[in-house]
């Protein structure tokens, strides 16, 4: 086991951490191979399971059927449950985060009281689904038109790299209302709406098991009680949640790295070669302790960033600088892993390969570390 260094975190968040550990070891952990070998998502195993726990409605408070804790508690739940499986880690963030936070923080009280609960539980899955083959990182150029009707609105267009969409009961969407910036609009789309489809589903390189798909609308009739937050006022929903988004997200690459020095540390104690473990080789000793660095320096990071978002006190380049430093360092991290293990690391004997695929995917999802960089240092310099 790793060494634990004691981060004072509060004894809410000693208790989300073992009871989420726990969870995860049990039942997430025995599950993760077949996870990512199938890419297979296990709804029915998992969902409804960590909703008794509570962890799907973690940030939402307690009159609206949640825990009433933090984006602290949130990120710490994400990381243990990623440590046993990354890919489940990124479909409950964005359950919970993407799609049952902001409708928490924005939707009226009767969305409230007809989507939390089933969410909250487990019996329903949620999404969020902002981007588009040709609006990624410029997610306000997005092309997903919604024309008002008599009796709401008609969508028309398409959404892609969406997570949980072929699961998802409840999905929120952002959509054109009109033009530039001022003109885009969130809605609460339902599964079953006529005119709504799910298009291809995306092959990933990692992440397997959480599901990626595209979107589709083709008039898809959406009534006006289904507009969550205001007309015209979609951007500041989107970029409300960005920063929660990107700080609890970024508890997946902590718990890869964690992930990481539960294989390594083991096996260099045992590996033997010239007669001794490899572990007492300082080469390999300098790596690991790379590797813990680089994770504790991480979780430094990203605590704190929580933290101030449960004070009302995060900053947009921090919560960016936090989800960098810890993306980059976990795909830094999984690289070692294999490089300890040697020729074992290369093979799907292992986990480690699977790790380093899944790190991948926070340099770019949540916004690119190029996007993160330019946010940063835009803020820095002032420009």
């Amino acid at each position: 086991m790793t060494p634990d260094f004691d981060f004072a975190l509060g004894d809410n968040a000693d208790m989300i951490r073992e009871t989420t550990a726990r969870f995860a070891k049990d039942r997430i952990a025995p599950l993760a191979a077949r996870i990512d070998a199938e890419d297979w998502f296990p709804r029915d195993e998992l969902w409804a399971d960590m909703g008794e726990l509570g962890l799907h409605g973690i940030t939402v408070p307690e009159d609206q059927g949640g825990l009433g804790l933090g984006y602290l508690e949130h990120v710490i739940a994400c990381e243990e449950v990623s440590r046993a499986s990354a890919s489940i880690g990124l479909s409950y963030g964005a359950h919970s985060n993407l799609c049952v936070n902001q409708i928490s923080r924005w939707a009226n009280p009767e969305q409230k009281a007809k989507y939390l609960p089933k969410l909250i539980s487990g019996e329903h899955v949620g999404s969020l689904a902002m981007s588009e083959v040709g609006a990624g990182s410029d997610v306000v150029s997005m092309k997903l038109r919604a024309e008002k009707t008599d009796r709401g609105y008609r969508l028309n267009g398409t959404k892609f790299w969406i997570t949980n969409a072929a699961y998802a009961e409840t999905l929120v969407v952002y959509a054109k209302t009109g033009e530039g910036s001022k003109g885009i609009t969130t809605f609460l789309i339902e599964k079953d709406m006529p005119g709504f489809a799910i298009g291809q589903k995306i092959d990933k390189m990692g992440m397997r098991g959480s599901p990626t798909s595209e979107l589709v609308f083709t008039d898809c009739e959406v009534p006006d009680e289904n507009v969550m937050g205001p007309v015209n006022g979609g951007v500041g929903v989107l970029m409300s949640g960005l920063d929660y988004e990107r700080t609890v997200l970024a508890g997946i690459q902590l718990g890869i790295m964690q992930a990481c020095l539960d294989v390594v540390l083991p096996y260099l104690r045992e590996r033997q070669q010239f007669g001794k473990p490899i572990g007492t080789f300082q080469l390999m000793q300098a790596k690991v302790a790379d590797m813990y660095v680089a994770l504790n320096s991480a979780r430094a990071y990203v605590y704190a960033v929580a933290k101030s978002c449960d004070a009302g006190k995060t900053t947009r380049f921090d919560a960016a600088g936090a989800i960098l430093l810890a993306s980059e360092n976990a795909v830094r991290v999984s690289l070692e892993a294999i490089q300890a293990l040697g020729g074992a690391g290369y093979t799907k004997d292992w986990p480690v390969e699977r790790f380093a695929r899944d790190a991948k995917l926070l340099d770019i999802g949540a916004g690119t570390n190029e996007i993160r960089r330019m946010l940063i240092g835009r803020e820095l310099i002032g420009g």
